[in-house]
């Protein structure tokens, strides 16, 4: 049903201002680019997907360069203060977890482990490394990094991506209190079940898209736009209230989670009991 009444809107205004999406060929960060670059920002988009980005919109600038490896990193930063005089904000954001990672700890390979690590945690650390030498230099810039809600509590078969996203978290907690004096703000932003491509195929191979989304109070999933308000936000001079903390993002499954305690996002008594896979 469409409201019959003025909803209230806002607007960003980011003309001027340069940033840089990790991740942002699909899913939550090409949602992130989008609307930076729609509120007249310079975007760069850094991933290692060349074929998913090759139909970004204008105004968003690739990079292909995987965020393991510290110098694809440099490199992205580098390449975004050259060609704009500047970075103001860096969007932490690429993400894997394979389908291999849906299992318990004694069975996680060292090999996979590794991998997630080098981009979920070591990668944010190295992007965040060269952007905030860069922030520190003209005293200003927001660093965000996206975590998840299962930073904040897990479920079975997710023996490293909740324990990454946590990190996440302390991450910006750590890098706030570091940077604030230095008129740097940092924070992390922490979504739910939203529908991108990764999470809705996981979803549907479990035959639990529908059920997992009539769980929401709005009887959807989440969309990658609405995260990017939230990300609009916190970038601008109105998110100055949040600093070096965690804001939760919603389209969490809130009556779920008090009723089922050890399986947050089970969509059914029957199903197999994995979480979510990440939205980024």
């Amino acid at each position: 049903m469409s409201p019959t009444r003025p909803t209230g809107s806002v607007s960003f205004d980011n003309m001027g201002r340069v940033a840089l999406v990790s991740g942002g060929a699909s899913g939550i960060g090409r949602g992130i680019c989008e609307a930076l670059a729609a509120s007249g920002a310079k975007v760069v988009c850094l991933d290692v997907d060349a074929a998913a980005a090759a139909d970004l919109p204008v105004g968003i600038e690739f990079v292909q360069g995987d965020v393991s490896r510290e110098a694809d990193c440099e490199r992205a930063v580098a390449e975004g203060v050259s060609r704009h005089g500047g970075l103001d904000i860096l969007v932490n954001n690429a993400a894997i977890q394979p389908p291999s990672s849906y299992v318990r700890v004694d069975e996680l390979s060292a090999e996979l482990w590794e991998r997630m690590v080098g981009v979920n945690l070591s990668g944010y650390t190295f992007l965040a490394k060269h952007a905030l030498r860069q922030m520190r230099r003209q005293q200003s810039g927001v660093v965000i990094n996206l975590a998840s809600g299962q930073g904040h509590r897990t479920a079975r078969g997710v023996p490293a991506y909740g324990p990454i996203k946590a990190a996440n978290i302390l991450q910006a907690m750590q890098w706030g209190v570091e940077y604030a004096r230095d008129g740097i703000r940092v924070v992390s932003v922490s979504p739910g079940a939203i529908d991108t491509p990764l999470v809705r195929a996981t979803l549907e191979a479990q035959g639990g898209a529908a059920k997992l989304a009539n769980r929401h109070p709005l009887g959807r999933l989440g969309r990658p736009d609405e995260i990017a308000s939230a990300v609009l936000w916190l970038a601008s001079s109105a998110g100055l209230v949040r600093h070096g903390n965690r804001f939760a993002s919603g389209w969490r499954i809130g009556s779920l989670w008090r009723i089922r305690r050890s399986i947050p996002y089970g969509v059914s008594d029957d199903a197999p009991v994995w979480a979510v896979p990440p939205s980024t």
